[in-house]
């Protein structure tokens, strides 16, 4: 250590700030600890939130930066090595930032900790925040770092080169399947979202024009003016939210009304295009921009909070989380709080954006603490609103939103009774007036938590700005916000499952592993998209066919592709000599895997219908040779597709578990040969070679980075 690390490091007025931040932090946390029986603030959550992330941050991930990954900007990153201006190109951290988080916040981070409030708004809370400082930023940042030394491989590549040939192959295939499902899933929301929505149409396809010039602004007109950029594509994105709401109201409204079929043409081919287009040119400006109304959004959200001090109405933990009988979803807190919060805590998709687009954009190794670290605390922060946006909502309207129609029939009299059954208490003319407000025929059975977050920012909103006269304007501005909130991840995703599949059939067919060859990056991108949009198509056009069928297997998918992100890092840090650091990915290894494999084992082999895959196949079996009609099925059609949705949801089930026990088995292996050799294994890093870029490590450059960027004739 330096003496002036030795200094800054005991500087009084920086001991002063973080000290004061962890009191607060520590204050927020024993509230939220003893409170029981009492309403708390949501000013509460907020603030233990920001002051965890703001020590983690500080502190933990810098740790992790400088002791465990050697983070070194001298060595020049593939951004700089390989640039071809299509795929590799070094990207202004601020841009990179947004796209990063654009790709990797989608639906998760809004919907999950709305479903997982049915337990209560403490387990979700707690899982969120250290679930995200301790797996999820470490996940994130410790990939993109392993992914940038290999120029910017795939993960299933990565798991591959690392693992051996068996593991490999598992995870190769076990990320790509899983891959192709999260992403069908993702623009299902999407395409849900926007069906007859022209205000939503309309806003969102005006953000390709915007960022489509924003790419050039920056690349030709003006470059390397970020600031600049920013101020116009977010003047642009104001008009054009604004002229959505009057296109909804005008005559342009039919043009702007499509039907869901149509919206999945629209979808796949904008997602190709986003594919094979070079990345400044489309794909990270629209994130880019994307991520101002996110962040805004949210910031706006958490402003609300410290003005209008909303009360959780929800119980800390309610008996849900205990019996497993939740009428939302079945199951107990252990293991499927942590299935249905994924993003915001930890998810395995991150991991496919953290070694697929951003690896191949980072200018400096260091960045990697704001891009991988920073950007999941920023969709954690997402997670937190989201939980309480529905937890200050009325357990009655909560549970009258989220309950399935089998269970609260079509009426507001059906519901009202059967949320008094579940031991809450709502009216049928309160239920009426809470759907008149926000303008919608009814809000009983709005399954899926998008309805449900869209309520409870509206109720935030309006209490800061117009009252209960807007609680529909914010209604329906939320609804788009959430649709724009998920394409994001869409596009990016789609160009790094062409970067996964690239690199897979390179191992066949070499050609394909070079991302300038243009016949393998068309090829590719059609599969993908032709994959996953087909899925999203017959699951449009058949309630229980294409993606809904998969659809069970979303939360599980996710976190078992997490396994395969830690069990690949743990493996790297180990056989490059850094086994004494393997804690920082091997505990959370350990606990997903744990989770995981629980929650699948429950979901194949639990006797209760609700839960287990195959108990369900057995009820709707039995049910269908004796000639009966068992909900949500309609008729005896329904009924077999149910059963082989069950069936198949089942079998998918235990061959991805099986894939990462094998994937993880060999990985211990390869552990054990790196620490009883003599020998160093095999590196698979790209050899170093000096960087001639200066830029700052985090978003705001310091005085001694200024002086760097000055030197070099740079202007931040």
């Amino acid at each position: 250590m330096t003496l002036r690390e030795a200094r800054a490091r005991l500087n009084p007025r920086s001991v002063l700030i973080w000290t004061a931040i962890a009191v607060v932090s520590a204050v927020a946390w024993g509230v939220l600890a003893v409170a029981r029986g009492e309403n708390v603030s949501a000013i509460w959550l907020v603030a233990a939130a920001l002051g965890s992330y703001a020590i983690a941050y500080r502190f933990y991930a810098r740790f992790i930066v400088r002791r465990v990954l050697r983070a070194d900007d001298n060595r020049a990153t593939p951004a700089e090595r390989l640039d071809n201006g299509t795929d590799f190109q070094p990207m202004d951290r601020r841009v990179l930032f947004g796209h990063h988080f654009a790709a990797i916040a989608g639906a998760g981070p809004l919907v999950g900790p709305v479903l997982a409030a049915q337990m209560g708004y403490l387990p979700g809370t707690i899982w969120i925040i250290f679930g995200v400082i301790f797996a999820g930023a470490v996940q994130d940042m410790v990939t993109l770092f392993f992914s940038m030394r290999r120029n910017g491989r795939s993960l299933g590549q990565m798991a591959r080169d690392e693992i051996g040939v068996v593991g490999g192959i598992a995870a190769l295939v076990a990320v790509f399947a899983i891959m192709i499902i999260l992403l069908a899933v993702l623009a299902l929301v999407v395409v849900n979202a926007l069906a007859h929505s022209p205000w939503g149409t309309f806003s969102i396809a005006m953000t390709i024009p915007i960022a489509l010039f924003m790419g050039f602004y920056m690349r030709s007109i003006r470059p390397g003016r970020v600031v600049e950029t920013s101020v116009i594509g977010v003047a642009l994105l104001l008009i054009a939210i604004i002229a959505g709401g009057w296109v909804q109201n005008s005559s342009w409204a039919d043009a702007f009304t499509l039907e869901p079929t149509t919206l999945v043409f629209c979808l796949i081919v904008y997602g190709f295009a986003a594919s094979v287009l070079p990345v400044w040119m489309l794909l990270a400006p629209r994130d880019y921009l994307s991520t101002f109304m996110k962040i805004g959004t949210i910031g706006l959200l958490a402003l609300g909070v410290v003005f209008t001090a909303p009360v959780m109405n929800t119980q800390a933990f309610t008996e849900f989380a205990f019996t497993g009988a939740g009428p939302v979803f079945a199951g107990s807190l252990f293991p499927f709080v942590f299935i249905t919060i994924a993003c915001g805590a930890l998810s395995g998709f991150h991991a496919l954006v953290a070694s697929g687009t951003t690896p191949k954009l980072i200018q400096k190794e260091s960045q990697v603490r704001l891009i991988g670290y920073g950007a999941m605390l920023m969709e954690s922060f997402v997670a937190i609103m989201a939980l309480i946006a529905a937890s200050i909502l009325d357990p009655g309207l909560y549970f009258a939103m989220n309950a399935p129609a089998g269970v609260l029939g079509s009426t507001v009299e059906s519901a009202s009774e059967a949320v008094n059954n579940l031991g809450f208490t709502i009216t049928p003319e309160a239920l009426a007036g809470a759907a008149a407000a926000v303008q919608e025929s009814t809000l009983v059975a709005r399954t899926g938590g998008a309805p449900t977050l869209a309520v409870g920012m509206s109720e935030i909103f309006s209490g800061v700005f117009g009252g209960d006269a807007m609680k529909a304007f914010w209604y329906h501005f939320a609804i788009m916000f959430e649709a724009l909130f998920i394409l994001t991840t869409v596009d990016a995703g789609t160009r790094v499952g062409r970067y996964m599949l690239q690199d897979t059939l390179g191992n066949v067919y070499k050609p394909f592993s070079d991302v300038n060859w243009k016949p393998g990056l068309w090829l590719t991108s059609a599969v993908v998209v032709g994959a996953w949009g087909y899925f999203l198509y017959v699951g449009v056009t058949d309630p229980l066919g294409g993606i809904n069928q998969l659809f069970p297997l979303f939360g599980i998918a996710n976190q078992l592709l997490a396994a395969i992100a830690l069990t690949v890092c743990t493996t790297i840090l180990i056989k490059s000599g850094r086994a004494k650091y393997a804690w920082v990915t091997l505990v959370p290894l350990a606990w997903d895997a744990a989770v995981t494999l629980v929650a699948s084992w429950q979901k194949v082999f639990s006797p209760d219908p609700k839960l287990g895959f195959f108990a369900q196949r057995a009820r709707y079996a039995d049910a269908l040779s004796r000639g009966e009609v068992l909900g949500p099925a309609k008729d005896i059609d329904d009924m077999r597709a149910v059963v082989v949705n069950s069936t198949v949801d089942g079998v998918l089930s235990i061959l991805f578990a099986v894939l990462i026990i094998i994937v993880i088995a060999n990985a211990m292996l390869v552990w054990y040969r790196a620490l009883t050799t003599s020998e160093p294994l095999p590196s698979t890093e790209a050899p170093a070679e000096p960087s001639q870029i200066v830029a700052p490590a985090g978003l705001i450059a310091t005085a001694e980075e200024k002086r760097a960027l000055a030197a070099a004739g740079e202007r931040t």
